[in-house]
């Protein structure tokens, strides 16, 4: 089973073409690349009531209370 996505290609003129068609896993893969890549910032919520962003790694400290964030 191959899955396909249909993308719009505009002929220059006007002169109708028929859509380009991507595999759904380059089409992830453009989309992923045009929106900057991966991000290394996560949303942690610590249990004294304070949500902060930090970088992605196993423990994070809470820079509210100090208290250790285990993924």
């Amino acid at each position: 089973m191959q899955l396909t996505i249909s993308r719009p290609h505009f002929a220059p003129f006007g002169l109708a073409q028929e859509p380009v068609r991507l595999r759904a896993a380059r089409y992830a893969h453009d989309r992923a690349r045009r929106s900057g890549g991966p991000e290394d910032r996560a949303l942690y919520s610590c249990s004294c009531g304070f949500a902060f962003k930090a970088k992605v790694t196993t423990t994070v400290g809470c820079p509210h209370c100090g208290q250790t964030q285990a993924w």
